[in-house]
């Protein structure tokens, strides 16, 4: 069953002041959380956690997204390849590829999506 994501600050995280990322964000059982950190028209980045056992609804987004694992294990499927990022690795999901996410453990990560170059 796919879970949709819980969005816990609308609003960027605090500026000139150090924020360890990991803990900006923290594991709710049975939830995807979503907070942002910089959020602006040509684009933003999210930091977002998922208990164990959650997973996204597959999505095509028209823009790139770099994903970065900052705790846990992430699965990814991104055009019907699975992938699995450990701590500290980081993928670009291609704009306009269908791609979704599954915590067969619990993750949190990094998005970062700029909103340029695809006008299409």
């Amino acid at each position: 069953m796919a879970t949709e994501r819980l969005d816990i600050g609308t609003s960027e995280i605090e500026k000139d002041k150090v924020h360890i990322i990991v803990e900006i964000i923290e594991y709710i059982p049975n939830a995807v959380l979503s907070r942002t950190i910089v959020k602006k028209t040509t684009g933003n980045v999210t930091v977002s956690s998922f208990a164990a056992g959650e997973e996204l609804a597959e999505k095509i987004a028209p823009f790139d997204n770099f994903i970065q694992i900052i705790d846990g294990t992430a699965e990814i499927t991104i055009e019907d390849k699975k992938l699995k990022l450990t701590l500290g690795q980081g993928i670009i999901i291609p704009a306009h590829a269908k791609h979704c996410f599954n915590a067969g453990e619990q993750f949190k990560m990094i998005s970062t999506v700029i909103k340029s170059g695809y006008e299409e």
